[in-house]
């Protein structure tokens, strides 16, 4: 699909086998294999099976479901929020996996990690160092004045900041590497309910503008209206 090669290995009766076997007989490597079916003559029959069944509401579904058991799986309410929407890329990849939304890697992918990784070992110099200045500081505040006690209370807190800028950092470069083969925007912007999304922002408490960009949230404003925190598709 769109010159990206598919893979996947799965095992069949031996029916189907047989089957492929026979539809395989007199043609070419690039003659299609079902060449008698179409998408017409699918969903035809997918109606039949159920009134407005089509291949596509079929998909919609498989992937909205995926990415609601994905989430319910792999958030922890007491991650951070750069973690949590972590595992939100991480369940929407798996719908993105299994819609074959594949890409070729950015060219741009190796200098952006590396760009990337200087800023987390330049944070982690900050912190080696902010750490030595609160353990120099807690020492003065021990029997020192007021002033010194209210500079140990702002070094620790300039400390935390800087953790958690690290943390961020650490997980932007988990993200981009496990992306850096698959296009998560398009399942999300057309494959999947929003409501999921938008349920999963407000129970874990992640601004949806994390998630959707103005453009996305203007077209899926009903969601954002309609899905409370305990929406379940």
């Amino acid at each position: 699909k769109d010159s990206i090669r598919y893979y996947n290995e799965v095992p069949v009766e031996k029916r189907v086998f047989k089957n492929l076997q026979l539809f395989m007989e007199n043609k070419s490597p690039g003659d299609d294999l079902f060449d008698r079916l179409n998408t017409t003559v699918m969903n035809k029959h997918l109606n039949e099976l159920m009134e407005g069944l089509t291949a596509k509401v079929f998909r919609t579904y498989n992937a909205s479901w995926t990415l609601q058991q994905q989430l319910d799986k792999l958030t922890d309410p007491n991650d951070t929020e750069a973690e949590k929407i972590l595992s939100y890329n991480r369940a929407n990849r798996a719908v993105a996996i299994l819609c074959n939304h594949q890409r070729s890697v950015p060219k741009t992918h190796a200098k952006s990690m590396e760009n990337l990784k200087a800023k987390i070992d330049a944070k982690k110099e900050a912190i080696t160092e902010c750490e030595l200045q609160v353990k120099d500081a807690k020492r003065d505040a021990k029997h020192g004045s007021v002033k010194e006690k209210v500079t140990y209370e702002k070094k620790k807190k300039q400390l935390e900041r800087l953790k958690d800028q690290l943390t961020k950092l650490e997980v932007q470069a988990t993200d981009r590497e496990e992306n850096k083969e698959i296009a998560l925007s398009t399942s999300k912007l057309n494959y999947l309910d929003p409501r999921i999304s938008v349920a999963w922002c407000k129970k874990h408490n992640i601004p949806v503008e994390k998630i959707y960009n103005k453009t996305q949230r203007d077209k899926f404003r009903w969601a954002i209206d309609m899905a409370g925190p305990d929406y379940v598709f």
